[in-house]
């Protein structure tokens, strides 16, 4: 099964496709979509609708897993998070994907068995279990693929 891992953001959208048929899981591709502060918000929520909706068709994944907005600190930021998590579930939609949300608490239980993990614990348990050494280096992609692997652990 393919699942695509999405951790949601108006700047920065991480996308991370694992493979499970075997006993670990397989990163076949990841990397991010990335807005200018320059645009609109409506221009930036356009450009993640069709960035998203490319990569789907490409990636043809069977299932999403999608981070859900649990808790913020930076007011500021929960608005165009959600509007853009909101945009991201509806290219799911469109395409007709499986879709499954998991809180940063759950995916960080699911993978270090500690809620509260740091982001390196969370990374640290990301490369044994694709048995890598190498993650990409934005934050944003490597929460994705974490995402992507709770859900694998999961279904």
């Amino acid at each position: 099964m393919k699942i695509l891992g999405i951790d949601p953001g108006m700047a920065i959208v991480g996308y991370g496709l694992i493979e499970t048929s075997g006993e670990k899981p397989e990163l076949l591709s990841s990397g991010s979509i990335q807005t200018s502060k320059d645009l609109s918000d409506s221009e930036r929520l356009l450009e993640i609708f069709n960035d998203l909706s490319t990569l789907v068709e490409e990636l043809k994944p069977d299932q999403a897993s999608v981070e859900n907005l649990f808790f913020f600190k930076n007011q500021k930021t929960v608005i165009p998070v959600a509007e853009a998590r909101g945009v991201i579930l509806a290219v799911l939609q469109k395409y007709g994907i499986s879709t499954f949300s998991y809180t940063p608490m759950e995916v960080k239980q699911v993978l270090t068995g500690y809620g509260r993990a740091e982001k390196k614990e969370v990374e640290q348990m990301v490369k044994i279990a694709l048995q890598t050494d190498k993650l990409p280096k934005l934050d944003d992609t490597v929460d994705a693929i974490a995402i992507a692997i709770c859900h694998s652990r999961n279904v």
